[in-house]
């Protein structure tokens, strides 16, 4: 299972850098870049509650579940 991070994609539909929405949301660049490349473990409501503010949407704009794939032990 894998939750994907969106924000690359919200910050070129807002035309913004991910500088301008760490300062404007009170994290460091080095936090939001973690976000950015997928590589968090976690992330805080409030840090999600900040960005969805921000980038004017909602949190399921930000997340995507994307399921492990099944793998059919019966076929090989």
């Amino acid at each position: 299972m894998a939750i994907i991070v969106h924000l690359d994609r919200l910050l070129v539909d807002r035309k913004v850098t991910l500088t301008e929405v760490a300062d404007r949301v009170g994290n460091t660049l080095s936090n939001m870049s973690i976000l950015k490349t997928n590589k968090a473990r976690a992330i805080r409501f409030s840090t999600l509650a900040a960005l969805c503010k921000e980038l004017d949407c909602q949190p399921g704009d930000l997340l995507e579940y994307v399921p492990d794939p099944v793998i059919d032990a019966g076929s090989g």
